[in-house]
């Protein structure tokens, strides 16, 4: 259906009659050309009033702003796209920019000093893993395997200071232990999230100290839920130093479906439920984070398949790493806070 549109004084009989750009006549309609108009001085601020345009609808608005308070940038925001208040919006539990949302450089930024690179001193050696701070006061959680039978603990934070921590408690079954820096104050926690409202294919970044690299960012996706991975009770599997190469010391253990991989997991063994990831995991990354795109903790990176482990070599990562949920850690924490030690 086509609508006719007339001004606001045309006579219905009226209908414009357009000539085409060759008329003799160079009509272009039967309009008659406007009288000269010279308005009353009445009619003047009549006239000045009929602005029109992004000018107009500031003004009109201006004059209520004082009865409904701040309609100005209410409606400044709908005119232009809003875009004023797009650039300071931040990131929904972290400290990035809303322009670093869903990117892994805004989750790195946001997160990164919240994940430490943490040596522990055993009887067998040196391990070295990863933790996430969670306490402003010093309180990390990291892997059983990566701290258990520790004389000694130190911690390096993202600033490159290393501070000394102890064991506070560990959870052997949930491959869990939270350790706390003496005498630690402002640190960057980290935020807790969700790991049952995770999904297969959601995108994740993680953070660790893969063979001592301090802060090294990786990402990938959530490749599945509720794997059961079954890894040793035994401490230090982590990461050996000064071992030969080809000893196996640079890979921790687990067995998953009834194999075992990257070593021997041992007579005294435990299952729990993991995620899947394709992030990149190598050792060292144990007891780092697995972190969503909003800038929140959903696991702690526990064990990695490597296909050459039966070989002698010590290869690296090839898409299939674990982690622990962080609804586990959650349910798990009052048990480490209380010094348990299994």
């Amino acid at each position: 259906m086509t609508e006719t549109f007339r001004h606001s004084g045309e006579h219905p009989e009226q209908q414009p009659a357009f000539a085409s750009a060759g008329s003799p006549d160079g009509a272009y309609g039967t309009y008659p050309p406007p009288p000269p108009y010279d308005p009353a001085p009445a009619d003047r601020g009549r006239t000045r009033r009929r602005a029109r345009g992004p000018v107009a609808l500031l003004a009109a608005v201006a004059l209520g702003a004082a009865a409904v308070g701040g309609g100005t940038a209410y409606a400044a925001q709908e005119l232009w796209g809003k875009t004023a208040a797009a650039a300071t919006t931040g990131v929904n539990g972290t400290n990035a920019a809303a322009g670093g949302k869903g990117s892994v450089s805004g989750v790195a930024n946001a997160v990164s000093d919240s994940i430490v690179e943490i040596q522990a001193e055993t009887p067998s050696g040196e391990s070295t893993g990863s933790g996430v701070i969670i306490t402003s006061d010093g309180e990390i959680i990291t892997n059983n395997h990566v701290v258990s039978g520790a004389s000694t603990v130190k911690v390096r934070t993202n600033d490159g200071r290393t501070h000394t921590a102890e064991v506070v408690g560990t959870d052997a079954d949930k491959d869990l232990a939270l350790i706390k820096v003496r005498g630690a104050s402002g640190l960057e926690k980290a935020t807790l999230g969700d790991s049952d409202d995770v999904n297969v294919g959601d995108q994740v970044v993680a953070i660790g100290s893969p063979e001592g690299l301090t802060g090294t960012v990786t990402s990938g996706i959530i490749s599945a839920k509720d794997r059961d991975v079954t890894v040793s009770k035994d401490g230090g599997q982590d990461q050996r130093q000064g071992q030969e190469p080809g000893q196996g010391g640079g890979q921790w253990p687990f067995e998953f479906e009834g194999r075992q991989f990257n070593g021997d997991t041992g007579s005294s063994k435990t299952t729990y439920k993991a995620l899947q990831t394709d992030a990149s995991l190598n050792p060292g990354n144990s007891g780092g984070a697995l972190i969503d795109m909003n800038g929140e903790i959903i696991g702690i990176n526990s064990a990695m398949y490597s296909p050459s482990s039966g070989s002698g070599s010590s290869s690296g990562s090839v898409g299939l790493g674990f982690a622990i949920p962080i609804d586990t850690v959650k349910a798990d924490l009052a048990k480490l806070r209380a010094g348990s030690m299994d």
